[in-house]
């Protein structure tokens, strides 16, 4: 016999002998209840039902599964689901992939109790003191932050470097890459996609990586002379660049990883995701959109402080951006390769000349002189539009100019038409400050 039972029976005696002082006017019904261990109320059901039914009456009617029991088939159905196929989820996530994937109707307290009572998962530890969070920027776009994550998103890679950017006023991610290692070209693709959909920010929070900031010192204060790629293209684009000492300054963005960690990887294998190339894609086609819909928050305050940018300046600041001077066979070096200037209209020749090489997220590039283009050529340096002229034809800019001009042949010149131009006005020229001696008349012509 159970110990509900034991307590049953003990109570049944004791019932009748306080029952029966009771009608003999020694008790109230308040200290009856009271040596019975329970309400006024309950002591008066309990003698309306033993004046009906006897010792029968004093059952306990509790034995019986209450109505609104789970079906037990449900249950364990969604155990053998998890032992199968979701072991390695949160309770939390796999209470959601149950919902969205099997048709479950049950809530999550009765999945995670009977998570706990079958020993599939051990109840969390309880937390230690709550400590205070840093409060939100009180509208969209005010702060952003960007942080990368190491960690093995995709089963069956090496780890790769996860980038996000996240709005500090509603935890919204706004952008994640893939990369094989955080550095300035990720950085930039971030940048550029956050700001292409959503415009100009206020502020960029981040840690002190050296493709962000320059540290002279480690583990000390960030450099206020010397910038980064990074820093450089925030300073033009107007973009306050805040350096985090601590990972718990940077509590929020380190919290949304631990999510990241726990969920990502599981989705990824769930959607069959096997390269970089598709997680990115369906990372901004999916998942972005149902991240935000179960965590992001509202801010505090309506209204947006992105800012459009009309012109489009972020496409040639969010990128590398350096000087080079240009060889004598009008060419810049650039990475191991060697960029062939175009002929032009601006010059015969650019030899000497300080040009500036923009190379982008995709490792294309491009060489301006001052706010001209002068070309664009793909990730091996081959120029992406032909730019070679028939041979023989001398430039416009240059056609228009004197003759004693045209003799300097542009480097970028056919050699047979430096020639032909070199013979043009062979007569040797008396030198400035003589005059030419006239020839004398002839004697016959003057005779006649």
């Amino acid at each position: 016999m159970d110990v509900a039972r034991i307590r049953e029976g003990i109570r049944k005696m004791r019932f009748s002998t306080i029952l029966d002082r009771w009608d003999a006017g020694e008790m109230t019904q308040e200290h009856a209840a009271e040596l019975l261990g329970m309400s006024v109320r309950s002591f008066q059901r309990w003698k309306d039902r033993y004046e009906a039914n006897g010792e029968a009456g004093l059952v306990d009617r509790r034995g019986g599964p209450s109505p609104r029991r789970s079906p037990q088939e449900e249950v364990e159905r969604m155990l053998g689901l998890y032992r199968d196929k979701y072991a390695d989820f949160t309770v939390k996530h796999f209470h959601e992939q149950l919902t969205k994937r099997h048709n479950y109707k049950l809530g999550y307290t009765v999945t995670k109790l009977n998570l706990h009572r079958a020993g599939l998962v051990r109840p969390a530890p309880r937390r230690s003191a709550h400590r205070k969070k840093r409060p939100r920027r009180p509208m969209r776009g005010m702060m952003l932050h960007q942080d990368g994550s190491r960690h093995v998103w995709i089963e069956g890679l090496p780890a790769l470097d996860l980038i996000v950017t996240m709005d500090d006023a509603t935890s919204e991610i706004y952008s994640m890459i893939l990369v094989d290692e955080e550095g300035t070209a990720s950085t930039f693709a971030a940048l550029r996609e956050v700001v292409c959909e959503h415009g100009l920010f206020c502020a960029l929070y981040t840690d002190r990586g050296s493709h962000y900031f320059h540290t002279p010192e480690a583990g000390g204060k960030v450099s206020s002379t010397v910038e980064t790629q990074v820093g450089r293209a925030l300073a033009h684009l107007g973009i306050e660049h805040i350096a985090a000492y601590s990972p718990q300054a940077r509590g929020r963005s380190e919290r949304m990883f631990e999510t990241l960690q726990d969920r990502l990887p599981r989705e990824l294998r769930l959607a069959g995701i096997r390269t970089v190339e598709a997680a990115n894609g369906w990372l901004k086609a999916h998942y972005i959109a149902e991240h935000n819909a179960r965590f992001a928050v509202e801010p505090e305050q309506e209204g947006s402080a992105f800012v459009p940018d009309a012109k489009e300046m972020w496409r040639e600041i969010l990128c590398v951006v350096e000087e080079r001077s240009v060889a004598r066979d009008n060419t810049v070096a650039w990475n191991g390769r060697r960029l062939q200037l175009p002929e032009s209209r601006l010059r015969p020749h650019f030899v000497k000349a300080q040009v500036k090489v923009h190379e982008y997220p995709d490792q294309t590039c491009a060489v301006f002189l001052g706010p001209h283009r002068l070309a664009d050529y793909d990730a091996q340096g081959a120029p992406l539009v032909p730019t070679a002229r028939e041979s023989g034809v001398v430039l416009g800019a240059v056609k228009d100019k004197p003759c004693r001009a045209r003799l300097r042949a542009s480097l970028t010149a056919p050699a047979r038409d430096a020639s032909s131009l070199s013979q043009a006005g062979t007569r040797k020229r008396p030198p400035p400050g003589r005059t030419r001696k006239l020839a004398e008349p002839d004697p016959a012509i003057g005779a006649a």
